[in-house]
Protein backbone atom coordinates (compact mmCIF):
# COMPACT_ATOMS: atom_id res chain seq x y z
CA UNK A 1 0.00 0.00 0.00
CA UNK A 2 3.12 2.65 0.70
CA UNK A 3 4.34 2.05 -2.78
CA UNK A 4 1.50 2.27 -4.39
CA UNK A 5 0.98 5.89 -2.28
CA UNK A 6 4.25 6.93 -2.89
CA UNK A 7 4.17 6.24 -6.95
CA UNK A 8 0.63 8.01 -6.57
CA UNK A 9 2.06 11.20 -4.77
CA UNK A 10 5.05 11.23 -7.19
CA UNK A 11 1.99 11.56 -10.36
CA UNK A 12 0.86 14.38 -8.02
CA UNK A 13 3.52 16.29 -7.22
CA UNK A 14 4.74 15.54 -11.60
CA UNK A 15 1.44 17.59 -12.38
CA UNK A 16 3.30 20.41 -10.82
CA UNK A 17 6.81 20.51 -12.09
CA UNK A 18 8.26 17.93 -9.75
CA UNK A 19 10.31 15.25 -10.80
CA UNK A 20 12.09 12.27 -8.89
CA UNK A 21 15.72 12.08 -8.45
CA UNK A 22 18.20 9.78 -6.95
CA UNK A 23 20.21 11.58 -4.26
CA UNK A 24 18.49 13.47 -1.28
CA UNK A 25 21.00 16.62 -1.63
CA UNK A 26 20.02 17.17 -5.30
CA UNK A 27 15.98 17.06 -3.93
CA UNK A 28 14.12 20.72 -3.50
CA UNK A 29 11.58 18.24 -1.54
CA UNK A 30 11.70 15.02 0.48
CA UNK A 31 8.91 13.04 1.28
CA UNK A 32 8.83 10.14 3.88
CA UNK A 33 5.97 8.37 3.33
CA UNK A 34 5.75 6.03 7.01
CA UNK A 35 4.38 2.85 8.27
CA UNK A 36 2.76 2.79 11.70
CA UNK A 37 2.53 -0.95 12.13
CA UNK A 38 5.44 -1.62 13.70
CA UNK A 39 7.62 0.48 16.60
CA UNK A 40 10.76 0.49 14.98
CA UNK A 41 8.69 2.45 12.05
CA UNK A 42 8.40 5.32 14.29
CA UNK A 43 12.30 5.70 15.59
CA UNK A 44 13.39 4.51 12.35
CA UNK A 45 11.52 8.06 10.80
CA UNK A 46 13.52 10.33 13.11
CA UNK A 47 16.38 9.08 12.66
CA UNK A 48 15.67 10.17 8.98
CA UNK A 49 14.49 13.50 9.48
CA UNK A 50 17.46 13.72 11.77
CA UNK A 51 19.76 13.29 8.32
CA UNK A 52 17.76 15.32 6.41
CA UNK A 53 18.04 18.00 8.54
CA UNK A 54 21.44 18.38 8.31
CA UNK A 55 21.17 18.69 4.34
CA UNK A 56 18.27 20.71 4.64
CA UNK A 57 20.67 23.50 6.82
CA UNK A 58 23.48 22.65 3.63
CA UNK A 59 20.88 23.67 1.19
CA UNK A 60 19.93 26.70 2.64
CA UNK A 61 23.29 27.71 3.83
CA UNK A 62 23.61 27.91 -0.04
CA UNK A 63 21.40 29.54 -1.03
CA UNK A 64 18.87 26.73 -1.71
CA UNK A 65 15.47 25.28 -0.08
CA UNK A 66 14.39 21.81 0.69
CA UNK A 67 10.62 20.85 1.92
CA UNK A 68 10.51 17.93 4.13
CA UNK A 69 7.42 16.38 4.21
CA UNK A 70 5.97 13.63 6.68
CA UNK A 71 2.71 11.53 5.34
CA UNK A 72 1.42 8.02 5.93
CA UNK A 73 0.09 6.44 9.23
CA UNK A 74 3.19 7.27 11.23
CA UNK A 75 1.88 10.66 10.47
CA UNK A 76 -1.46 10.38 11.32
CA UNK A 77 -0.69 8.79 14.86
CA UNK A 78 2.20 10.72 15.69
CA UNK A 79 1.28 13.97 14.19
CA UNK A 80 1.78 15.90 17.64
CA UNK A 81 5.05 14.06 18.59
CA UNK A 82 6.66 14.77 14.98
CA UNK A 83 5.58 18.48 15.51
CA UNK A 84 7.36 18.96 19.18
CA UNK A 85 10.44 16.49 17.98
CA UNK A 86 10.78 17.70 15.04
CA UNK A 87 10.06 21.37 14.12
CA UNK A 88 11.71 21.62 10.81
CA UNK A 89 9.34 19.11 9.41
CA UNK A 90 7.30 21.31 6.88
CA UNK A 91 4.23 19.69 5.81
CA UNK A 92 2.58 16.64 8.16
CA UNK A 93 -0.04 14.77 6.20
CA UNK A 94 -1.89 11.64 6.98
CA UNK A 95 -3.03 8.89 3.93
CA UNK A 96 -6.10 10.16 3.43
CA UNK A 97 -5.00 13.75 2.20
CA UNK A 98 -2.17 13.12 0.03
CA UNK A 99 -4.21 14.22 -2.67
CA UNK A 100 -3.87 17.68 -1.09
CA UNK A 101 0.08 17.62 -1.22
CA UNK A 102 0.55 20.73 -4.30
CA UNK A 103 -2.06 22.72 -2.36
CA UNK A 104 0.44 22.55 1.65
CA UNK A 105 3.71 22.60 -1.38
CA UNK A 106 2.45 25.65 -2.39
CA UNK A 107 1.59 27.06 1.27
CA UNK A 108 5.11 26.63 2.26
CA UNK A 109 6.69 27.72 -0.67
CA UNK A 110 4.76 31.00 -0.03
CA UNK A 111 5.68 30.95 3.31
CA UNK A 112 9.81 30.76 2.45
CA UNK A 113 9.71 33.50 -0.07
CA UNK A 114 8.74 35.88 2.59
CA UNK A 115 11.28 34.07 4.88
CA UNK A 116 8.99 33.06 7.48
CA UNK A 117 8.16 29.66 9.06
CA UNK A 118 5.36 27.52 8.37
CA UNK A 119 4.22 24.34 9.29
CA UNK A 120 1.09 22.58 7.80
CA UNK A 121 -0.48 19.80 8.99
CA UNK A 122 -3.23 17.56 7.16
CA UNK A 123 -5.06 15.04 9.23
CA UNK A 124 -8.35 14.87 8.35
CA UNK A 125 -10.52 12.00 6.70
CA UNK A 126 -12.11 13.58 4.12
CA UNK A 127 -15.48 13.16 3.11
CA UNK A 128 -14.70 12.95 -0.50
CA UNK A 129 -12.31 10.21 -1.18
CA UNK A 130 -8.90 10.83 -2.50
CA UNK A 131 -9.21 8.78 -5.38
CA UNK A 132 -11.52 11.23 -6.83
CA UNK A 133 -8.57 14.10 -7.41
CA UNK A 134 -5.92 11.61 -7.91
CA UNK A 135 -4.39 11.59 -11.77
CA UNK A 136 -4.29 8.55 -13.51
CA UNK A 137 -1.36 6.85 -12.70
CA UNK A 138 2.01 7.37 -14.74
CA UNK A 139 4.38 4.32 -12.94
CA UNK A 140 3.71 1.83 -14.16
CA UNK A 141 5.42 -1.58 -14.99
CA UNK A 142 5.55 -5.33 -15.71
CA UNK A 143 4.04 -5.30 -12.30
CA UNK A 144 2.33 -3.22 -10.63
CA UNK A 145 -0.02 -2.08 -7.22
CA UNK A 146 -3.67 -1.11 -8.03
CA UNK A 147 -5.23 -0.40 -4.58
CA UNK A 148 -9.19 -0.75 -4.41
CA UNK A 149 -10.15 -0.56 -1.01
CA UNK A 150 -8.87 1.18 1.87
CA UNK A 151 -9.56 1.09 6.05
CA UNK A 152 -10.47 -1.54 8.33
CA UNK A 153 -13.31 -2.25 10.57
CA UNK A 154 -12.52 -5.26 11.96
CA UNK A 155 -10.39 -3.87 15.35
CA UNK A 156 -7.86 -6.17 16.03
CA UNK A 157 -6.39 -5.53 19.45
CA UNK A 158 -2.90 -5.16 18.42
CA UNK A 159 -3.50 -3.22 15.15
CA UNK A 160 -3.11 0.51 14.46
CA UNK A 161 -5.06 0.58 10.88
CA UNK A 162 -8.24 1.52 11.55
CA UNK A 163 -6.96 4.38 14.20
CA UNK A 164 -4.32 5.57 11.00
CA UNK A 165 -6.34 4.65 7.56
CA UNK A 166 -10.32 5.23 8.78
CA UNK A 167 -13.06 3.16 8.31
CA UNK A 168 -13.31 0.80 5.38
CA UNK A 169 -14.06 2.19 1.86
CA UNK A 170 -14.33 0.86 -1.27
CA UNK A 171 -13.92 1.73 -4.74
CA UNK A 172 -16.64 2.08 -7.17
CA UNK A 173 -16.33 -0.92 -10.54
CA UNK A 174 -15.92 1.67 -12.77
CA UNK A 175 -12.70 3.42 -11.45
CA UNK A 176 -10.67 0.41 -10.75
CA UNK A 177 -11.25 -1.17 -14.32
CA UNK A 178 -10.44 2.22 -15.60
CA UNK A 179 -6.75 2.53 -13.47
CA UNK A 180 -6.68 -1.77 -14.46
CA UNK A 181 -6.62 -0.62 -18.24
CA UNK A 182 -4.60 2.53 -17.65
CA UNK A 183 -2.04 0.21 -16.46
CA UNK A 184 -1.87 -2.59 -19.01
CA UNK A 185 -2.02 -0.06 -22.06
CA UNK A 186 1.13 1.22 -20.42
CA UNK A 187 2.91 -2.23 -20.31
CA UNK A 188 1.59 -3.99 -17.53
CA UNK A 189 1.47 -7.47 -16.88
CA UNK A 190 0.54 -8.27 -13.76
CA UNK A 191 -1.64 -6.26 -11.10
CA UNK A 192 -1.92 -7.09 -7.54
CA UNK A 193 -4.87 -5.52 -5.87
CA UNK A 194 -4.60 -3.72 -2.82
CA UNK A 195 -6.46 -3.64 0.39
CA UNK A 196 -6.60 -3.57 4.47
CA UNK A 197 -8.54 -5.49 4.04
CA UNK A 198 -8.71 -6.13 0.80
CA UNK A 199 -11.61 -9.15 0.35
CA UNK A 200 -14.26 -6.91 2.29
CA UNK A 201 -14.30 -5.38 -0.53
CA UNK A 202 -18.05 -3.98 -1.46
CA UNK A 203 -17.67 -1.53 -4.79
CA UNK A 204 -20.94 -0.12 -6.72
CA UNK A 205 -21.62 0.14 -10.09
CA UNK A 206 -21.13 4.06 -10.53
CA UNK A 207 -23.84 4.36 -13.95
CA UNK A 208 -25.98 1.44 -12.45
CA UNK A 209 -29.46 2.23 -12.22
CA UNK A 210 -29.89 1.41 -8.66
CA UNK A 211 -27.03 0.59 -5.92
CA UNK A 212 -26.27 -2.99 -5.74
CA UNK A 213 -22.90 -4.25 -4.40
CA UNK A 214 -20.65 -6.28 -5.56
CA UNK A 215 -17.72 -8.20 -3.72
CA UNK A 216 -13.76 -9.31 -4.80
CA UNK A 217 -15.01 -12.49 -6.56
CA UNK A 218 -17.05 -10.41 -9.50
CA UNK A 219 -14.45 -7.62 -9.55
CA UNK A 220 -11.69 -10.08 -10.27
CA UNK A 221 -13.68 -11.58 -13.08
CA UNK A 222 -14.61 -8.33 -14.53
CA UNK A 223 -10.59 -7.26 -14.28
CA UNK A 224 -9.56 -10.69 -15.67
CA UNK A 225 -11.57 -9.81 -18.74
CA UNK A 226 -8.71 -6.78 -19.79
CA UNK A 227 -7.03 -7.70 -23.15
CA UNK A 228 -3.33 -7.99 -22.24
CA UNK A 229 -3.35 -8.85 -18.77
CA UNK A 230 -1.21 -12.09 -17.48
CA UNK A 231 -1.55 -12.15 -13.99
CA UNK A 232 -3.94 -11.35 -11.03
CA UNK A 233 -3.16 -11.03 -7.23
CA UNK A 234 -4.71 -9.50 -4.27
CA UNK A 235 -3.83 -8.86 -0.75
CA UNK A 236 -3.63 -8.38 2.19
CA UNK A 237 -7.15 -10.52 3.04
CA UNK A 238 -9.19 -11.35 6.18
CA UNK A 239 -10.38 -15.02 6.51
CA UNK A 240 -13.58 -13.72 7.95
CA UNK A 241 -14.12 -12.20 4.54
CA UNK A 242 -13.17 -15.24 2.65
CA UNK A 243 -16.97 -15.63 0.83
CA UNK A 244 -17.47 -18.79 -1.51
CA UNK A 245 -17.69 -16.54 -4.15
CA UNK A 246 -14.34 -15.63 -4.06
CA UNK A 247 -13.05 -18.88 -3.32
CA UNK A 248 -15.25 -19.99 -6.17
CA UNK A 249 -12.78 -17.31 -8.62
CA UNK A 250 -9.46 -18.86 -7.83
CA UNK A 251 -11.12 -22.06 -9.41
CA UNK A 252 -12.68 -20.31 -12.39
CA UNK A 253 -10.20 -17.22 -13.05
CA UNK A 254 -6.99 -18.96 -14.71
CA UNK A 255 -5.37 -15.50 -14.68
CA UNK A 256 -6.06 -15.20 -10.73
CA UNK A 257 -2.23 -16.92 -9.12
CA UNK A 258 -2.70 -19.82 -7.19
CA UNK A 259 -0.48 -18.12 -4.34
CA UNK A 260 -3.05 -16.42 -1.70
CA UNK A 261 -1.49 -14.13 1.51
CA UNK A 262 -3.98 -15.17 4.36
CA UNK A 263 -3.02 -13.75 7.62
CA UNK A 264 -3.97 -15.58 10.77
CA UNK A 265 -1.68 -13.99 13.32
CA UNK A 266 -1.73 -17.23 15.86
CA UNK A 267 -2.91 -20.86 15.90
CA UNK A 268 -4.73 -20.48 19.36
CA UNK A 269 -8.21 -19.89 20.16
CA UNK A 270 -7.53 -18.16 23.02
CA UNK A 271 -4.95 -16.03 21.56
CA UNK A 272 -7.11 -15.25 18.68
CA UNK A 273 -10.04 -14.31 21.09
CA UNK A 274 -7.77 -12.05 23.46
CA UNK A 275 -6.60 -10.31 19.46
CA UNK A 276 -10.39 -9.97 18.59
CA UNK A 277 -9.83 -12.15 15.18
CA UNK A 278 -13.33 -12.97 14.98
CA UNK A 279 -12.11 -16.20 13.83
CA UNK A 280 -11.25 -19.62 14.99
CA UNK A 281 -8.45 -21.68 13.94
CA UNK A 282 -11.38 -24.10 12.59
CA UNK A 283 -12.99 -21.45 10.65
CA UNK A 284 -9.77 -21.13 9.17
CA UNK A 285 -8.97 -24.74 8.45
CA UNK A 286 -11.97 -24.36 6.59
CA UNK A 287 -11.30 -21.74 4.00
CA UNK A 288 -8.05 -23.51 3.09
CA UNK A 289 -9.97 -26.59 2.42
CA UNK A 290 -12.30 -25.14 0.64
CA UNK A 291 -9.66 -23.15 -1.44
CA UNK A 292 -7.73 -26.31 -1.74
CA UNK A 293 -10.87 -28.30 -3.05
CA UNK A 294 -11.52 -24.70 -6.10
CA UNK A 295 -7.44 -25.02 -6.49
CA UNK A 296 -5.69 -28.09 -5.65
CA UNK A 297 -1.75 -26.22 -6.57
CA UNK A 298 -2.89 -23.06 -4.58
CA UNK A 299 -0.45 -22.11 -1.90
CA UNK A 300 -0.46 -20.18 1.42
CA UNK A 301 1.46 -17.41 2.50
CA UNK A 302 0.36 -15.89 6.15
CA UNK A 303 1.23 -13.47 9.23
CA UNK A 304 2.04 -14.77 12.58
CA UNK A 305 2.68 -12.24 16.08
CA UNK A 306 4.48 -14.02 18.34
CA UNK A 307 4.44 -13.31 22.01
CA UNK A 308 1.05 -11.72 22.22
CA UNK A 309 -0.05 -10.73 25.71
CA UNK A 310 -0.72 -13.71 27.67
CA UNK A 311 0.25 -16.46 25.41
CA UNK A 312 1.35 -19.48 26.90
CA UNK A 313 4.18 -22.41 26.09
CA UNK A 314 0.66 -24.40 24.76
CA UNK A 315 -0.41 -21.33 22.39
CA UNK A 316 2.33 -21.20 21.02
CA UNK A 317 2.49 -24.86 20.47
CA UNK A 318 -1.10 -24.29 18.97
CA UNK A 319 0.47 -22.19 16.34
CA UNK A 320 3.44 -24.06 15.33
CA UNK A 321 0.75 -26.99 15.03
CA UNK A 322 -0.79 -25.00 12.49
CA UNK A 323 2.00 -24.22 10.11
CA UNK A 324 3.19 -27.53 10.86
CA UNK A 325 -0.27 -28.40 8.92
CA UNK A 326 -0.66 -26.13 6.43
CA UNK A 327 3.33 -25.97 5.24
CA UNK A 328 2.89 -22.11 4.95
CA UNK A 329 5.18 -21.18 1.94
CA UNK A 330 6.41 -17.95 3.30
CA UNK A 331 5.43 -16.21 5.54
CA UNK A 332 5.76 -12.56 8.04
CA UNK A 333 6.66 -12.93 11.44
CA UNK A 334 6.84 -10.57 13.93
CA UNK A 335 7.51 -10.47 18.01
CA UNK A 336 4.00 -8.61 19.54
CA UNK A 337 4.86 -4.80 19.33
CA UNK A 338 2.51 -2.58 21.74
CA UNK A 339 1.67 0.31 19.34
CA UNK A 340 0.26 3.16 21.70
CA UNK A 341 -3.72 3.59 22.03
CA UNK A 342 -4.23 -0.13 20.92
CA UNK A 343 -6.26 -2.21 23.54
CA UNK A 344 -3.42 -4.49 23.23
CA UNK A 345 -0.62 -1.88 24.66
CA UNK A 346 -2.32 -2.04 28.08
CA UNK A 347 -3.24 -6.03 28.20
CA UNK A 348 -2.29 -7.60 31.24
CA UNK A 349 0.30 -10.93 31.13
CA UNK A 350 3.11 -8.94 28.58
CA UNK A 351 5.44 -11.70 27.65
CA UNK A 352 9.24 -11.01 27.89
CA UNK A 353 11.18 -9.90 25.25
CA UNK A 354 13.90 -13.15 25.66
CA UNK A 355 10.58 -15.42 25.26
CA UNK A 356 9.10 -13.80 22.30
CA UNK A 357 12.80 -13.98 20.94
CA UNK A 358 13.01 -17.60 21.50
CA UNK A 359 9.57 -18.37 19.78
CA UNK A 360 10.01 -15.95 17.21
CA UNK A 361 13.62 -17.80 16.21
CA UNK A 362 11.71 -21.24 16.32
CA UNK A 363 8.61 -20.21 14.59
CA UNK A 364 10.74 -18.26 11.88
CA UNK A 365 13.24 -21.83 11.67
CA UNK A 366 10.24 -24.25 11.03
CA UNK A 367 8.83 -21.47 8.19
CA UNK A 368 12.26 -21.23 6.89
CA UNK A 369 12.23 -25.25 5.93
CA UNK A 370 8.80 -25.55 4.41
CA UNK A 371 10.13 -22.61 2.08
CA UNK A 372 13.25 -24.06 1.48
CA UNK A 373 12.01 -27.50 1.23
CA UNK A 374 9.53 -26.27 -1.61
CA UNK A 375 12.02 -24.17 -3.36
CA UNK A 376 14.36 -27.57 -3.88
CA UNK A 377 11.40 -29.56 -4.94
CA UNK A 378 11.17 -26.79 -8.31
CA UNK A 379 14.72 -28.30 -8.91
CA UNK A 380 14.27 -29.40 -12.61
CA UNK A 381 11.00 -27.98 -13.53
CA UNK A 382 9.83 -25.89 -16.13
CA UNK A 383 7.90 -23.13 -14.57
CA UNK A 384 6.44 -19.76 -15.83
CA UNK A 385 7.80 -16.99 -14.82
CA UNK A 386 7.20 -13.07 -15.25
CA UNK A 387 10.49 -10.93 -15.25
CA UNK A 388 9.51 -7.58 -13.76
CA UNK A 389 12.87 -5.74 -12.96
CA UNK A 390 16.82 -6.11 -13.44
CA UNK A 391 18.65 -8.24 -10.81
CA UNK A 392 21.92 -7.69 -8.87
CA UNK A 393 24.66 -8.28 -11.77
CA UNK A 394 24.73 -6.75 -14.82
CA UNK A 395 22.92 -9.40 -17.59
CA UNK A 396 20.56 -10.41 -15.54
CA UNK A 397 16.72 -10.22 -14.71
CA UNK A 398 15.09 -11.08 -11.93
CA UNK A 399 10.96 -12.40 -12.21
CA UNK A 400 8.66 -14.54 -9.90
CA UNK A 401 6.50 -17.79 -10.14
CA UNK A 402 3.10 -18.01 -9.94
CA UNK A 403 4.03 -18.68 -6.35
CA UNK A 404 5.75 -15.73 -5.59
CA UNK A 405 9.22 -17.23 -5.51
CA UNK A 406 12.07 -14.78 -6.88
CA UNK A 407 13.94 -16.45 -9.65
CA UNK A 408 16.96 -15.13 -11.60
CA UNK A 409 18.16 -16.04 -14.83
CA UNK A 410 20.90 -14.66 -17.00
CA UNK A 411 18.81 -12.44 -19.96
CA UNK A 412 18.70 -9.15 -21.82
CA UNK A 413 16.10 -6.78 -21.81
CA UNK A 414 13.87 -8.59 -24.32
CA UNK A 415 12.66 -10.61 -21.93
CA UNK A 416 11.43 -8.10 -19.12
CA UNK A 417 7.43 -8.00 -18.58
CA UNK A 418 7.20 -11.12 -20.55
CA UNK A 419 5.97 -14.67 -18.97
CA UNK A 420 8.84 -17.16 -19.83
CA UNK A 421 9.23 -20.99 -19.33
CA UNK A 422 11.80 -21.23 -16.84
CA UNK A 423 13.57 -24.71 -16.19
CA UNK A 424 14.96 -24.24 -12.66
CA UNK A 425 18.47 -25.28 -11.98
CA UNK A 426 19.07 -24.16 -8.40
CA UNK A 427 17.50 -23.11 -5.56
CA UNK A 428 18.16 -21.84 -2.05
CA UNK A 429 15.42 -21.06 1.04
CA UNK A 430 14.96 -17.23 -0.48
CA UNK A 431 15.10 -17.96 -4.41
CA UNK A 432 15.33 -19.81 -7.40
CA UNK A 433 17.69 -19.85 -10.59
CA UNK A 434 17.31 -21.09 -14.30
CA UNK A 435 17.70 -20.54 -17.77
CA UNK A 436 14.84 -19.48 -20.34
CA UNK A 437 13.69 -22.91 -22.54
CA UNK A 438 14.29 -21.82 -25.98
Amino acid sequence: MNVYDSNRMADIMHKVGYHTVNESHNADMVILNTCHIREQASEKLFSELGRFRKVKSKREAEGATMIIAVAGCVAQAAGNEIIKRAPYVDIILGPQTYHRLPEMVAEVSRSKRKNKDSQVVDLEFPKKTKFDYLPKASVAGPSAFLSIQEGCDKFCTFCVVPYTRGAEYSRSIESILDEAKQLIESGTKEITLLGQNVNAYHGLKEHSTRKQEFGLGYLIRRIAEINGLKRLRYITSHPKDMNDDLISAHGEVELLMPFLHLPVQSGSDQVLERMNRQHKVKDYILVVEKLLSARPELRLSSDFIVGFPGESDVDFEATISLIREVKFLQAYSFKFSPRPGTPGATLENQIPNNIKDSRLALLQDILLGHQSEFNKSSIGKTVPVLFDRRGRVDGQLLGRTKFMQPVHANLDDNYMGQVSQVTIDTATSNSLGGSVTK
